[in-house]
């Protein structure tokens, strides 16, 4: 029988690196010593690679995405003198002059939480008015219970009927972090993206959601299943609604911001254990009591704080394409935990068990001192955020961080803090220590001590 003879030598591959440039309105590759700057009206960021072998030609299209996002704290939003809401996402000053040139009225269609517009619609609807405005306000109740593609469609459907320019009028979210969730997907989804404005009116939205590119709806009893990463157009953070706010409400932001500070700010942290009570009472506003003008002072230094520390692991990371985030300190347990008991705890509040639980994680693997974990669990009871709950079951616990695994490339890179005011990842906390701090979490905060959710 004859031989087969192999022929290793490798097929010859021939590779082009191009650029896109656009000459005389129309885009062509070209080499780079072919760009004449004279006639190239724009030379483009994205590259399309070509390699070419005898088996065929393989294109690798490298295409940069760049968002520019503004988010601006403002006071007075809705005084109709004040055009924030209505030109302040444009960063073009030519197209911002021009349109206050135009006798062309603006056009707006306005989301906004039902029980945010039984308190402010009378004051939006006089502001649109008094701006000459073409406007759609759409009231619905935006909780995490109806969080749902259901919801978002009904939006879209509105959306349709009321026919916005896909790239100048963009869709308003006036709410809290679900009603902005909402209605950035359903914006990211009409004509492929429609540009959207996010108005927080709770504090956990106004330091978390508002700043942020992530939209989402729960989807199979999960929460934010469905979802894009879209950034909106702008955020615009007024204070003054924070002070409709119930207390309770007040509580659940503070969670958020205290995960920052726990992260990456000691002095968040110091700011938010000496006048965590003040703010509670003051809601975050100026007052002429005892407190006087320091509890603005301490809620404007609070706020600037939690957004700048937020922006800085955010920004760089927008599309999450490096799943080591310090961000998900706190949301590694509380996902299920929140749908587990739907809707008896807030977000906050679910985030605030997952972190104190936490604590007690860094604790035993001697990362943290039981002084600082003591100052810590005081804290956050002083915030009046829950430090324990009977369904946060070390089952649960275990099952949330086995999804962990698989949605996080097989680690379960575990934020956790190493002294006040700074965290690092980890991901070989053992068993043992899980079910050390289990056991005295439970047995040191439970409600209970004789409670079975206290067994290991």
């Amino acid at each position: 029988m004859g031989k087969v003879h192999h022929d290793n030598r490798e097929s010859k591959e021939k590779k082009n690196e191009f650029s896109l440039v656009r000459v005389k309105g129309t885009w062509k590759c070209k080499l780079e010593k072919q760009i004449c700057k004279d006639t190239a009206d724009c030379v483009s960021a994205a590259k399309i690679y070509e390699s070419s072998t005898e088996k065929g030609t393989t294109w690798t299209v490298v295409s940069p995405i760049i968002f520019t996002y503004k988010v601006t704290e403002t006071w007075g939003l809705l005084d109709p003198s004040n055009d924030t809401l209505l030109l302040g996402h444009i960063t073009d000053p030519q197209e911002l002059e021009d349109i206050k040139k135009s006798n062309k009225p603006i056009k707006r269609f306005v989301v906004i939480d039902q029980e945010v517009c039984k308190i402010y619609g009378a004051k939006l609807t006089e502001y649109l008015e008094a701006n000459n405005v073409l406007y759609k306000i759409l009231a619905l109740p935006t909780t995490e219970e109806n969080k749902s593609m259901e919801m978002a469609l009904k939006i879209l459907d509105d959306v349709n009927n009321f026919s916005l320019d896909r790239r100048t009028e963009p869709i308003i979210a006036i709410g809290g972090g679900v009603c902005l969730d909402i209605v950035g997907l359903a914006a990211s989804l009409y004509r492929r993206r429609t540009p959207y404005i996010r108005v927080p009116t709770t504090l956990l939205s106004y330091i978390d959601a508002s700043v942020g590119a992530k939209t989402g709806v729960n989807f199979a009893n999960c929460k934010n299943k469905l979802g894009a990463y879209i950034p909106p157009a702008a955020a615009f953070l007024d204070l003054s609604f924070i002070q409709t706010v119930p207390r309770r409400h007040i509580s659940n932001g503070l969670a958020e911001m205290l995960k920052m500070a726990l992260m990456k700010h000691i002095g968040l942290f110091e700011l938010l254990e000496k006048h965590g009570t003040m703010l509670l009472d003051m809601k975050f506003q100026a007052d002429n009591s005892v407190y006087g003008r320091s509890s603005l002072k301490a809620a404007s230094q609070a706020t600037r704080i939690a957004i700048m520390t937020m922006l800085e692991e955010l920004a760089p990371n927008l599309w999450e394409d490096d799943l080591n985030r310090l961000v998900d300190f706190g949301h590694l347990i509380s996902p299920a935990l929140e749908m587990k008991v739907l809707p008896s705890l807030l977000h906050g509040e679910a985030v605030n068990i997952d972190m104190c639980y936490m604590l007690y994680v860094s604790q035993e693997s001697g990362l943290l001192t039981e002084e600082e974990k003591q100052r810590i669990i005081s804290c956050m009871v002083g915030l009046e955020l829950p430090v324990w709950h009977e369904a946060c079951t070390m089952e649960l616990i275990e099952r949330s961080l086995e999804d962990r695994l698989k949605h996080s490339g097989g680690l379960v890179r575990m934020p956790l803090p190493v002294g006040l005011g700074q965290a690092e990842i980890f991901n070989n906390t053992s068993y043992e220590i899980l079910r050390r701090a289990y056991k005295k979490w439970c047995e040191e905060l439970s409600v209970s001590s004789d409670g079975n959710n206290c067994d290991t």
